[in-house]
């Protein structure tokens, strides 16, 4: 990017900032870069400057520019191996004979809750009565979406292939055509909240969190708060799962042992 460029993205960025009540500097530039360019390719606007001046006259478009910023790439089952590999980690939880509570942060459109308590109610030896599952977003419009539990197959999306790793996925979602809905012996296990996990609270006595193919988006200063605020929501011995390409910030090592370093599971010190 030439320095010419460089100045007007960060204008642009310092306008979605203090206009638009996006807080740009928790992430990378590189996503940044990709998602408003992307816009712009949308809008036929060609440089950064003439875009922030669209965004300056059109609510519509930063209002799209929002939900695209928002990270919300997701699927049911992603990585299916590391979803094979948590099963243990389920069946030793339920089988402590008391209530079992994960929490997938981000949420997105709920796709990943829905996994989990899918993977619960599939396994014979997980007691899925003992099980609730908490999904959290900073999107207030995703989590509608989330709620709503109906996907749709479409040119880049497969829902019946995301869904290949359930023997008898039927069970569990309802199709129609290209229309898929969640059941309600699944939807009764998630529940919802709007929640910002860089600048919000932790959350208390969890023992699984999924933070999964976020980090990979953050800037490197604030991967270390996100999991300051995971550690202080799981309860002593539990798990947390990331994605797969991501690694504990080597500050955050001491307080968490892998369990399977490979599929990214770790347990609480």
């Amino acid at each position: 990017m030439s320095k010419g460029n460089d100045r007007q993205f960060h204008r642009l960025l310092e306008f979605i900032g203090s206009e638009m009540d996006f807080e740009s500097g928790f992430y990378n530039d590189a996503y940044l870069d990709r998602r408003i360019t992307a816009r712009m390719r949308r809008t036929d606007t060609e440089t950064y400057r003439e875009y922030k001046r669209l965004l300056e006259r059109d609510d519509g478009e930063r209002e799209q520019l929002l939900d695209s910023l928002s990270i919300n790439v997701t699927g049911f089952f992603r990585n299916p191996e590391a979803w094979e590999h948590l099963r243990p980690v389920l069946r030793d939880l339920t089988a402590e004979n008391r209530r079992v509570r994960l929490w997938s942060a981000p949420s997105a459109d709920g796709r990943e809750p829905y996994s989990a308590a899918m993977l619960a109610l599939d396994d014979p030896e997980v007691d899925d009565s003992r099980i609730e599952i908490t999904g959290t977003d900073i999107n207030a419009d995703i989590l509608r979406e989330a709620r709503r539990g109906t996907y749709e197959t479409s040119q880049t999306t497969d829902i019946a292939e995301e869904l290949a790793p359930l023997d008898d996925y039927s069970e569990y979602v309802e199709e129609d055509g290209n229309t898929f809905r969640v059941r309600d012996n699944v939807t009764d296990m998630v529940t919802f909240q709007q929640h910002d996990l860089i600048r919000g609270d932790p959350k208390r006595d969890f023992d699984l969190v999924f933070c999964r193919n976020l980090l990979i988006y953050i800037d490197t200063e604030y991967k270390v708060p996100i999991f300051e605020t995971i550690r202080g929501s799981l309860r002593e011995g539990g798990y947390l799962m990331i994605g797969m390409t991501e690694t504990l910030p080597t500050e955050c090592r001491d307080a968490f042992e892998p369990v399977d370093k490979q599929h990214r599971i770790y347990r609480r010190v």
